[in-house]
């Protein structure tokens, strides 16, 4: 038995949430509904403009790594803080929520911990504005490929994308895991990302990944061929796993050729913000656990569906407990 189940690679990022209307948003030149990365002074600027604010540790695969947390699997993360407030805050939350943070914070000259800004529209619509900090400076000597050798499967972030030295931190972990007999896996993260490296995720999910997970523009962004079934065809064409999301249209997994439909219910979300990280979380419990696709497409929808009934990126109830009730334990 390897020591981890899930070894998640990302950005290391304090979540700071607020509710706001459209108004507002207009006001302070927020872009509704999408994510954008913003300088040190602009994130200063709108962390002094948010009320109530709600801090938790976030990142889109560490929200992930929280789920499978929650579903009871062994988890690591991958990821780098400064050794300053948010830095300490952030890696004695994951630890405590039963994820190893396996690199200690950075002390000396760095840059600070970075943070997101992240504001709630009425509708449930999250416009988020990040500062990367000094995650975006994760490269290939924060991975240990010991780490990568005890996971059974490992879950790298597309928005690492954006600079060379977080491609090699991919390609490393996903090797070393490989190697060592796991799986290797990407979530696209946005769609604007894959506008910007999309031969580098088409040349990594062909040549280094065993499945691969984006929602339905992440998908489609990849090859643009104008129509969601082409592009389907045509990634699962170069990957033996992938798992689209489309909101309230239901998820479509095209396993070794073979395609499974799962359905949704649709309801309108207190707040959407972790629901692709929580459906994640979800599908790698039933990858990690041996179930058939249908099962885990479904305790995918089952978790992002209880991530968006309430504020927050991470789930609140137990995901086991809501299993059962959905009969997939």
């Amino acid at each position: 038995m390897k020591k981890y189940q899930v070894v998640g690679i990302g950005n290391a990022i304090v979540d700071v949430l607020t509710r706001a209307d459209d108004s507002f948003l207009e006001h302070m030149g927020i872009t509704k509904g999408i994510m954008q990365l913003i300088e040190r002074e602009r994130a200063e600027l709108l962390y002094g403009a948010m009320d109530g604010r709600v801090q938790a540790p976030g990142g889109s695969v560490a929200n992930t790594l929280a789920g499978l947390g929650n579903l009871g699997l062994r988890t690591a993360f991958i990821g780098r803080v400064h050794d300053d407030a948010l830095g300490r805050f952030y890696a004695e939350a994951m630890e405590k929520d039963g994820t190893a943070f396996v690199n200690p914070p950075v002390p000396g000259g760095e840059l600070p911990t970075s943070r997101s800004m992240i504001f709630v529209s009425p509708d449930g619509e999250r416009s988020m504005n990040t500062y990367l900090g000094i995650s975006a400076e994760l490269g290939p000597e924060d991975v240990d490929e010991a780490v990568a050798a005890e996971a059974e499967i490992v879950f790298l972030e597309g928005y690492l994308f954006d600079k060379d030295k977080g491609k090699e931190a991919f390609i490393r972990l996903a090797r070393a895991c490989r190697a060592a007999g796991g799986k290797a896996g990407i979530a696209i993260s946005d769609p604007f990302c894959v506008e910007r490296h999309r031969e580098d995720f088409l040349q990594l999910i062909e040549h280094e990944m065993d499945y691969v997970i984006g929602n339905e523009a992440e998908i489609r962004s990849l090859y643009q061929d104008n129509s969601l079934e082409a592009d389907l065809e045509r990634v699962a064409a170069i990957c033996p796993l992938v798992i689209c999301t489309r909101s309230g249209d239901g998820v479509t997994i095209v396993k070794d050729g073979v395609r499974t439909d799962v359905p949704v219910t649709k309801i309108v979300p207190v707040d959407a913000t972790g629901a692709g990280d929580q459906f994640a979380a979800g599908f790698l419990y039933g990858l990690a656990t041996g179930t058939d696709m249908l099962t885990a497409g479904r305790m995918g929808t089952v978790a992002a569906t209880e991530v968006i009934t309430h504020m927050g990126p991470r789930p609140e109830a137990s995901l086991p407990e809501l299993f059962k009730q959905a009969g997939l334990l």
